[in-house]
């Protein structure tokens, strides 16, 4: 796949810095990104940038700020226009949910719909409305080649893929596309959301249905932002997405799980950019039953093993560089020596943050900020891999030594409930389920995705998939 032939934003697009990249409300030096980038705007810049950190393209140093501060991620798009919805048609595929894809027609009006009937036992049918349209296989053929039937089929610039249990709210095709007035983006997701989020009064549910409501795997949270592998924003999930025909590299159609989030890393190896807003809603009718939810968890599990052999260490349960790696065993090992060397290689850590910050005010309260930030996010990292990823080897421990024991039941109950504060001071507009439901949901959860990843990486003959990548 070929990258975008020009990266010059139009006259009028707008960008908006990020606010926490911003200290004490000085625009001057900024501070973000993944990874961690510091820039230093001269006062041609600060010229450009309104007191609130918006930026306007209106010349060539206009467009050359705005486009380095959105590709360091310390910058978001505010595009003010983008493409028609005449430009875009639906593709839905679909396999025995008839109810679903009219459900689906009706919330997207006046738009043009392509239903592709992945074999379903009795076919599928579209109102005879001029603006929908049924292509049929004949044999079982999984979501990626129907996606693909449904782009082949398509004769407009941009395609929105929208699975069938999914319902698009206000209006989320508008904002999507306005993304698409800058040429490098590739690929526009919405934040998928419960059917049940929004409302003013949130339906009591059962904790099984809660929990799928609030933290589906499908719902990249609060915050937008490029998506990018090995980041917060990894991937973005194909249930409800917009391409540009120009940059679609087609989903790999051998995939039956996984697909989504092997063309997200592909689309941006190519060059293009893939975006997220969480201002444009999708909802999406998730699982209720804990035995239909776990049974996905572990069918997405499965997919770790494809995703490692395609792409090599982006699919890594840790990844973390050496002196990290070891400051955070040491501190897991919760003995004296251990917090000494954490300590050092902390020391050490905040040296090689703190040169680049020369000049920057508060310096070393910066440094120290993000030792603390890397040490938390490794020690997060290492219990979830205990509890998800190698939880077959964390039970043999669980079994035979006490101490493990008791270290492996502390990090259970303590992963949840940082888990669960996180998420809530996150988006705390969303609805919270209490924490013991919530804590028990997870450990299930990650029980659940383990097993398919061990049953994926069994199947495959490739531990790509648990191998750690530590970096110097």
């Amino acid at each position: 796949m070929i990258g975008p032939a020009s990266a010059d934003l139009p006259v009028g697009f707008q960008i908006q810095i990020d606010q926490r990249c911003v200290r004490k409300g000085d625009l001057r030096t900024l501070i973000g990104g993944s990874p961690l980038r510091v820039l230093k705007l001269s006062d041609a810049a600060l010229g450009m940038t309104s007191d609130d950190g918006r930026i306007e393209v209106c010349d060539a140093g206009t467009r050359i700020l705005a486009r380095r501060l959105l590709d360091a991620g310390i910058a978001h798009p505010r595009p003010m226009a983008g493409p028609h919805d005449g430009d875009v048609t639906i593709v839905i595929p679909a396999h025995d949910n008839q109810s679903g894809v009219d459900r689906l027609i009706a919330a997207v009006p006046g738009l043009r719909v392509i239903v592709v009937d992945d074999a379903s036992a009795t076919p599928l049918t579209v109102p005879d409305d001029g603006r929908s349209r049924v292509i049929r296989f004949e044999v079982n053929a999984g979501p990626a080649a129907a996606r693909n039937a449904g782009f082949d089929a398509a004769d407009t610039e941009f395609v929105a893929f929208l699975d069938s249990d999914t319902v698009p709210r206000g209006d989320w095709l508008m904002m999507l596309l306005s993304h698409f007035s800058d040429p490098t983006v590739g690929i526009v997701a919405p934040r998928i959301v419960g059917l049940d989020h929004g409302r003013r009064r949130p339906l009591r549910q059962h904790p099984v249905a809660a929990y799928a409501n609030r933290f589906s795997s499908l719902d990249m949270g609060p915050h937008e932002g490029s998506v990018r592998p090995g980041t917060a924003l990894p991937y973005v999930p194909s249930a409800a997405m917009v391409v540009r025909r120009e940059a679609f590299d087609r989903f790999d159609e051998s995939l039956r799980v996984a697909e989504d989030v092997d063309l997200c890393w592909r689309t941006h190896a190519a060059g293009w950019v893939v975006r997220y807003d969480p201002i444009a809603h999708v909802g999406h009718d998730h699982r209720q039953s804990l035995r239909a939810l776990l049974d996905r968890r572990r069918f997405y599990g499965t997919g770790a093993a494809e995703l490692a052999s395609r792409h090599h260490g982006l699919a890594a349960p840790v990844m973390m560089s050496v002196p990290l790696a070891v400051a955070v065993l040491a501190l897991l090992s919760r003995t004296r020596v251990g917090l000494a060397v954490a300590l050092l290689l902390s020391g050490w850590i905040f040296r090689r943050i703190r040169i680049p910050l020369e000049g920057v005010p508060a310096r070393d309260a910066v440094a120290a900020r993000n030792v603390g930030r890397a040490l938390g996010f490794g020690v997060l990292q290492m219990w979830s891999a205990a509890l998800r990823h190698y939880w077959p080897l964390s039970l043999i421990g669980f079994l035979i030594s006490p101490r493990f024991r008791r270290w492996l039941l502390h990090v259970a109950v303590t992963e949840a409930v940082v888990m669960w504060i996180r998420t809530r001071i996150d988006d705390p507009s969303s609805p919270m389920m209490e924490p013991l439901g919530y804590s028990v949901m997870r450990r299930l959860d990650d029980l659940a995705y383990g097993l398919g990843l061990w049953q994926g990486v069994v199947a495959q003959r490739d531990w790509s998939a648990l191998r750690p990548v530590v970096t110097r």
